[in-house]
């Protein structure tokens, strides 16, 4: 009989305690395909461990690249031969490869990167890079199983995306940095990953200007060298954490992630009549006197991000009122509804924009809208989890229930955040790992 790792979690009152946030799962990977391009050696520090590092690390080495991964520090460095091919093991795992098309241009003159995978919470089209790779210059053919792509050299252009997609941002970033001439990118993702990710390149000899109303101008230098960067705290993680303390009645402290990446999530908890307190080590959020409904809508940075909004829906449950959550990033990202339903949540979803202006997805069949009746009575239930963030909300209704529930698929939570069985064993939650047969 095939078994699985099951995590097996019993409501413990309320959480309380303290929790360290380390650099993303976002940020981490993407710095990692950004050091390919460096003559030296270049380190991340405050690196989380997530599967995420693993497979990047591994997708590295098989490309030639030298990885060693410490407890907090991940360096890398150029070996003395480059494979331009991504191994087709590689697959679906993640949405890495499809940014290494850039550097391997660079390095090699051609690459080959199997199709991306990730979370199934919408379309992520490859449309965005391979046109934007294309206008630098490259020869590129996507087929069934993957993309093909050679370029003698990448040259500068023009670009200016329909939306402003990070991946497609930092595949411009990564390719444009060693072009001939100068880039100018107009519409684009202006997220503190992003940013994060052009401060890195900078520091390895890029040429880089951040201009108003989403423009980055991108000089292209024949090399770049290694360099070293602390990564910020995980701004989804960070408010994760503190919902999971505002959910079950208790409080959470979160020390590492910057106040300035969680401006419009901070204002959102306050509104629904959550006392955030904010120092400059930590922050922390308490509702002695409960929570009241809202509307909220996700949006590209500044907005509501569209990775806080799975933690939110649960919190809607218990909160007064009626909330709606309008999504306008992926068009399926309420996939993981059905598995709070199954918990006792009161939510139900709609093909239609509620809760703000008429989206992008407006006149499709995409179900992008909730409403949510609060306070719902959760109970526990055995459900299996659909992607990483969708798995952390499905703990979070579980602290919150009554009676034990046993959550399946749990390598998805595991790719995502740093450590999270041991983070909420800390915080008081009675959690425990067991084998089961795989339903």
């Amino acid at each position: 009989m095939n078994e699985e790792e099951v995590w097996l979690i019993e409501p413990s009152g309320p959480l309380r305690g303290d929790v360290e946030v380390r650099g993303s799962k976002n940020a981490v990977s993407k710095h990692m395909v950004a050091a390919m391009l460096g003559t030296g050696e270049s380190t991340i520090q405050n690196a989380p461990e997530v599967g995420e590092v693993e497979i990047t690390a591994a997708m590295l080495r098989a490309l030639g690249m030298n990885v060693e991964i410490t407890q907090r520090e991940i360096a890398i460095s150029q070996g003395p031969v480059i494979q331009p091919q991504v191994p087709a093991a590689f697959t679906g795992l993640n949405r890495i490869p499809i940014l290494m098309l850039g550097p391997l241009l660079h390095l090699a003159g051609e690459a080959y990167v199997p199709l991306v995978g990730g979370d199934p919470i919408g379309r992520r089209p490859v449309n965005f890079h391979v046109e934007a790779l294309r206008a630098m210059g490259a020869e590129i053919e996507v087929g069934d199983s993957g993309i093909t792509a050679k370029a003698k050299a990448l040259h500068g252009t023009r670009i200016e995306l329909p939306y402003p997609s990070v991946g497609a941002t930092e595949t411009i970033l990564m390719s444009a940095v060693r072009a001939e001439g100068k880039t100018v990118l107009k519409g684009a993702a202006m997220e503190p990953e992003v940013v994060e990710l052009a401060l890195f390149l900078q520091r390895m000899g890029a040429r880089i200007e951040l201009s108003p109303d989403r423009r980055i101008v991108i000089e292209g230098v024949p090399t770049l060298r290694g360099a070293s960067t602390w990564l910020a705290g995980d701004r989804i993680e960070a408010f994760s954490y503190l919902v999971a303390g505002l959910i079950t009645g208790g409080q959470v402290r979160v020390h590492g992630c910057p106040q300035d990446r969680l401006v419009t999530a901070i204002t959102t908890l306050a509104r629904m009549g959550a006392q955030v307190d904010i120092t400059d080590d930590w922050l922390s959020a308490s509702a002695p006197d409960g929570l009241r409904q809202a509307a909220v809508q996700t949006d590209t940075h500044p907005g509501f991000m569209t990775d806080w909004q799975t933690p939110l829906m649960v919190l809607f449950t218990q909160s007064h009122g009626m909330s709606v959550l309008h999504e306008t990033v992926f068009e399926n990202r309420l996939v993981y509804v059905p598995a709070l339903q199954k918990m006792g949540c009161e939510i139900e979803v709609f093909d239609v924009c509620l809760g703000g202006p008429a989206c992008r997805y407006h006149d499709t069949n995409a179900k992008h809208s909730a409403v949510v009746r609060g306070v719902s009575k959760l109970r526990g239930a055995d459900v299996r989890l659909p992607d990483i963030r969708a798995g952390f909300s499905a703990v979070l209704a579980a602290a919150a229930a009554e009676g034990t529930s046993t959550l399946r698929g749990v390598h998805h939570i595991e790719r995502g955040y740093h450590r999270p069985f041991e983070q909420f064993a800390s915080l008081g939650l009675k959690i425990s790992r067991e084998m089961a047969p795989v339903k």
